[in-house]
């Protein structure tokens, strides 16, 4: 009999496990309103584990539903506080809705953003994205609420610690702030010797057409990355 039961149920075991692996091929493609009718009816049928939770509030994200986003994560940096990912997106949604708000909302905001990237940073020492996170976050704060090149810089070495090419595009980010473009060339095109990527391609590239207004310079660097 309890074989016949276990039976019974197999199928519907077979459909819940179907949800959730369309689901997750529908959001690789970015089908994110079908992907999310999956995970949910995937959460009625199974409960809502993390990892559902997780790609619901990554679905809120991509669609700038920040706070939907903010309460799927935050339901899992508290019931998981030891995991960085978790309190790095809950940071990333609060600091989005933070850029949208008026000023004196997004001060209310400032400190639960930084708390959530560097609680991320400590409890992963390897953690590319929250340092990154914090670099932008650093530079682009006034300093009367916090902000210091200082600190950004001092992400930007942990970066170079971790990832050369992260660490020498996140110094090239900073210089190219305050507007240090030949500082910003020098470490963009370290960056790009050790990487030769699209990425590091396109922030150099970017640097001698759109800052240093060099053409040449430019072009001679297409030519050599697409050779």
């Amino acid at each position: 009999m309890k074989y016949f039961f276990i039976f019974l149920l197999f199928p519907t075991l077979l459909w819940s496990q179907s949800d959730f692996d369309k689901a997750k091929t529908l959001f690789d493609q970015k089908k994110y309103v079908l992907a999310k009718l999956l995970f949910e009816n995937h959460a009625k049928q199974k409960g809502a584990d993390p990892k559902t939770t997780e790609y619901l509030g990554d679905i809120a994200g991509h669609q700038k539903q920040w706070d939907v986003a903010i309460g799927y994560y935050k339901k899992l940096k508290n019931q998981f506080p030891k995991n960085a990912d978790y309190h790095y997106k809950f940071g990333g949604a609060l600091g989005m809705k933070a850029k949208e708000a008026n000023k004196f909302q997004a001060l209310g905001m400032i400190d639960d953003v930084k708390k959530a990237f560097e609680t991320a940073a400590k409890l992963d020492a390897k953690h590319i994205d929250t340092r990154w996170a914090l670099v932008v976050l650093y530079l682009e704060l006034p300093g009367i609420i916090g902000g210091s090149e200082a600190k950004a810089q001092k992400y930007a070495h942990e970066l170079q610690q971790l990832s050369k090419v992260d660490g020498y595009l996140a110094k090239g980010y900073i210089d190219v702030y305050f507007k240090r473009y030949k500082k910003a060339e020098v470490n963009y095109k370290k960056a790009h010797e050790i990487g030769n990527s699209k990425t590091t391609f396109e922030k150099l590239y970017d640097l001698y057409l759109n800052r240093l207004k060099d053409r040449q310079k430019a072009i001679n660097l297409k030519e050599e990355y697409q050779n």
